[in-house]
């Protein structure tokens, strides 16, 4: 019968009391008498330590009375397993001859099974004449009791053999032997000798049933016997409510508890404790206070069980003071409590409350740890930092003999990783006999945390082979390793092994794909992913736009943003952080302000990545005070915030404010990390400071504990080479320790265009050629050099390389951006709809230039043509059309902001100074290399870019 339909009838009985059941946790019961129960501990702990003083007989007494006195006896020892008190009594029963009563043999296989004395309980079976059915079912009770699901099976197999029947106290133990060991099938034939002998309505025996059917999955059938018991206890409820949890279906669990309550039964410590766990699950937090509210209420708040769920629950909800607090309540914890409590703190990352709680447990409790407690000590000292207070649970560990098991193996290799320690790591995952899924992700994502990328990926094959199989976590770390190498074959492979073993449609997979692939600058394997996917979140959406930013294709990422919001989809502070990026890479600053209007709207303006990416993204399309009214806005600056607003200072020409910046920086306690004091360097150079670079760049190790790397390195050479000393950056090429790269041999090649230094240039090209042959502004530049010393011979030489190499001229291109429409300006251009009006205005400002003192620098030009003609393709370079443009489109005294593909020549720096004075604008060019703010004649730059 249908699960939903079972489910539907047994609420249709219950005739649903409205009253009642309109909050599943109001619990206003009737008033129901709890029978006393009879407190066995004080006496069973007392036969335990005075075995004598109970187990002696006065003299006289009858047989009757001695067989009386010892079946309390054994009784109690029964409920207290209190073994040698009970052998004491068989020894009576013997010398007394009354080992032969078949009640009191009874009872002693009874005491032997329920204190795992199983030869013995066998042997008093095996010696009976006739082993009826109470000495069985002691037996098979306590094999069940004990976890010896197969020997309990095997018991009843044999007494089915005997002909002895089953009856309502031994069925319930075969069930949880079948539960033990898995055994449904058996289970199935003995609930149809449970029919067969007419006690399929006794209520022990179908509660037992329905945990058995619940455990091997089959919940409708469970619920089907759970309906069809006649009078339901608390008992009955209790068994199906915990099938429920354990099946983390907590939403039906609760449910259930409603219509429980609606049949006015009353529940009990178990039902609450039940509950705290479904509350845990659902993340229901006022409910779950209401239930640690009945339990105190019925008197239940110091059964442990209860106290254990109720510290579990506080932790795991995010209350660690109220966890804290039922703990502390507790009067005798057990090593449940503890773990729930140690567990707690780690989960909430209060490590040092966590070592605190450890440190209590083995000095002051009496209890020792154990594999769970040590696992979460280990995590408290990784979160912690505490490294050497994890080495000493490792020797801990090795004393005790578990340094090889691998639960705590992974507890020591997280603890080293985090540490920094992978050596160490590497030795103890080496160490672990049996390496499941679980070890090798913990050693990979050591690697990865680490930044040790080739060996977390070089790792994963070996794993692979071992058979361990992958899960997310495998694959997401290795991904995330991949893209950092920006190694595209391997994340290709990942791809199609990810495919093979089913993780085609696993979402979090997925967008890991869309990531590693954007990273490695395959957008179009990045946006064939995310088409394919079956389901695009919010997730997925921000790793597209994210790799496209990544790319320079802002474009694509504004559209995207677009078809997303289509969809509903509703944004987040990442999504708005990655299109501010992309609006960076087009410096499109119309677009930054709308999604700066949109981040104030939705309250994302004190989130750090949008208030870093805004500080970035005005920066770089050109408006240097909108990017710090963007960073003072930021509540807490965090060395991303400064980092973005120095080295926009630097790109904006501010070198000395930018200098200032940094001193602020670590006024405010902020350390520097390799990027700032690329900034810094950048600072340095576009403002000339040579001494303050050197001093950076010489104290940058010593200071702030950054050694230099290849950019550093760069920045320096291109600075000395800037100023003239072009021995010293030679100098600082042939001694820094590592091979001088593309970066490196630019800034000398363009250092000998400025100084016009043939041989310099010569030597820098040749190798930049070698290094980066398909780039055609290496030669340009050499020709430039060539042309400047006059040697035209060697200007035609790089042009026949050229044309011989196939190498084509990259064309220089400027583009502005006037209401939401991008204007691409090249050099002599008449495409423009408004190309007579740029051309009259660029006529119009010719004899006031000449009046200012401009004069075509003709020799710049490599055109082999006549002069005149030279002049007239410099008087239309891109820029110029581009300014002249922003001159007629754009409101009197408005801002004019010109992007440039390549690096501004000398001549349009000139002219658009001088333009900048004769029309009283503001002109913003951003070239390839840096800004150029031009205003009342003047640049930014200072001349010196």
């Amino acid at each position: 019968m249908n699960f939903c339909l079972l489910r539907y009838l047994r609420r249709k009985s219950l005739h649903r009391r409205s009253s009642l059941a309109s909050n599943p946790f109001d619990l206003s019961l009737p008033s129901i008498s709890i029978p006393k129960v009879v407190n066995f501990s004080h006496t069973a702990t007392a036969i335990s330590q005075y075995p004598q003083k109970f187990t002696s007989f006065p003299p006289g007494l009858s047989l009757s009375s001695i067989s009386e006195r010892c079946s309390r006896l054994l009784s109690l020892c029964t409920a207290s397993k209190s073994l040698a008190p009970a052998m004491e009594v068989h020894t009576h029963l013997i010398k007394f001859g009354l080992h032969q009563d078949a009640r009191l043999r009874n009872l002693v296989v009874n005491v032997y099974s329920k204190c795992r004395c199983f030869g013995y309980a066998r042997k008093l079976l095996d010696e009976s004449p006739e082993p009826d059915l109470v000495s069985w079912s002691a037996l098979i009770s306590g094999y069940s009791q004990n976890g010896l699901g197969r020997e309990a099976i095997s018991a009843f197999r044999e007494m089915h053999s005997l002909g002895v029947k089953c009856n309502e106290f031994a069925f319930p133990s075969v069930f949880k032997a079948c539960i033990l060991t898995n055994d449904f099938s058996l289970g199935r034939q003995v609930h149809g000798t449970v029919v067969v002998t007419g006690f399929e309505n006794d209520e022990f025996v179908l509660n037992s049933m329905v945990v058995l059917y619940a455990k091997c999955g089959e919940i409708a059938e469970s619920t089907r016997i759970f309906d069809a018991i006649p009078r339901r206890t608390v008992v009955s409820w209790n068994a199906l409510l915990n099938c429920y949890v354990q099946r983390d279906s907590f939403g039906e669990a609760v449910e259930l508890f409603q219509d429980m309550i609606v049949t006015q039964t009353r529940p009990n410590e178990f039902t609450l404790s039940t509950m705290i766990n479904a509350c845990t699950g659902l993340e229901d937090g006022r409910n779950g206070r209401k239930i640690h509210g009945y339990l105190i209420k019925l008197g239940y708040d110091l059964d442990l069980f209860s106290a254990n769920a109720l510290v579990d629950m506080y932790a795991k909800l995010g209350s660690l003071k109220d966890s804290l607090s039922v703990f502390n309540g507790t009067a005798k914890p057990d090593i449940v409590s503890w773990n729930a409590v140690i567990a707690g703190c780690v989960l909430l990352e209060s490590h040092d409350c966590a070592l605190e709680l450890f440190r209590q447990m083995n000095n002051e409790s009496g209890i020792s740890p154990n594999t769970f407690t040590l696992s979460s000590a280990l995590k408290a000292c990784a979160g912690a930092g505490n490294r050497e207070l994890g080495r000493q649970l490792h020797a801990y560990l090795i004393r005790r003999d578990l340094g090889s098991d691998a639960f705590l193996g992974v507890g020591l290799v997280d603890l080293y990783s985090k540490s920094g320690y992978m050596v160490d790591a590497r030795l103890v995952f080496n160490l672990i006999p049996e390496k499941d899924l679980i070890s090798w992700n913990a050693v990979i994502s050591g690697h990865s945390q680490n930044g040790e990328d080739v060996e977390a990926v070089s790792l994963f094959p070996l794993m692979y082979g071992e058979g361990v199989g992958v899960n997310q976590t495998t694959l997401s770390t290795v991904l995330k390793s991949t893209a950092s190498l920006q190694a595209n074959w391997i994340c290709r492979q990942i791809h199609a092994l990810s495919l093979k073993s089913g993780f085609g449609s696993d979402n979090y997979i997925v967008n890991s794909f869309i990531d590693a692939y954007g990273k490695c600058g395959r957008t179009e394997d990045a946006s064939k992913v995310f088409r394919e996917s079956q389901t695009s979140d919010l997730l997925a959406f921000t790793s597209m736009i994210t790799a496209y930013s990544q790319d320079g294709q802002g474009e694509e990422a504004l559209k995207l943003y677009l078809e997303m919001q289509s969809q509903g989809i509703k944004p987040d502070a990442f999504v708005y952080s990655s299109l501010l990026n992309a609006c960076a890479s087009l410096s499109a600053y119309e677009q930054a302000k709308q999604v700066h209007v949109q981040v104030l709207k939705l309250g994302f303006i004190t989130d750090i990545f949008a208030g870093n990416s805004l500080v970035n993204s005005y920066a770089k399309c050109g408006s240097i005070d909108d990017a710090e009214r963007a960073f003072r806005e930021i509540p807490e600056r965090s060395i991303i915030s400064w980092s973005a607003m120095i080295g926009g200072m630097a790109q904006h020409g501010h070198g000395r404010l930018a200098l200032r910046l940094f001193d602020q920086m670590l006024k405010d306690g902020i350390a520097p990390n390799h990027i700032t004091l690329v900034s810094v360097l950048c600072a340095c150079n576009h403002a000339g400071l040579v001494s303050d670079a050197k001093r950076y760049f010489s104290s940058m190790e010593e200071l702030f504990g950054v050694r230099p790397m290849e950019e550093h390195y760069a920045c320096m050479i291109d600075i000395l080479g800037r100023a003239g000393k072009l021995d010293e950056a030679m100098e600082l090429v042939d001694t820094m320790p590592y091979e001088a790269n593309a970066a490196v041999w630019g800034a000398l090649l363009g250092a000998a265009r400025i100084h016009k230094n043939v041989d310099l240039g010569s030597k820098a090209a040749e190798m930049l050629i070698n290094l980066e042959p398909e780039k055609s502004g290496t030669h340009i530049l050499l020709a430039n050099i060539y042309a400047s010393a006059g040697m035209w011979d060697g200007v035609a030489k790089v042009r026949k390389v050229m044309k011989d190499s196939n190498v084509k001229k990259e064309p220089g291109m400027s583009w502005m951006e006037i209401k939401d429409k991008v204007h691409t300006f090249i050099v002599g251009d008449r495409s423009h709809p408004r190309s007579k009006e740029i051309y009259a205005k660029l006529e119009e400002l010719s004899e006031p230039l000449r009046k200012a003192g401009y004069v075509p620098m003709v020799e710049t030009d490599l055109h082999d043509v006549e002069e005149r003609e030279k002049a007239k393709l410099l008087y239309h370079h891109s820029e110029k059309l581009a300014v002249a443009f922003g001159l007629i489109a754009t409101p009197p005294g408005a801002p004019i902001r010109v992007k440039k593909n390549l690096r501004i020549c000398l001549d349009c720096h000139t002219a658009i100074k001088l333009v900048s004075k004769i029309a009283s604008r503001e002109i913003i060019v951003r070239d390839v290399n840096r800004f150029h703010h031009f205003k009342d004649g003047l640049c930014s730059c200072g001349d010196y870019w």
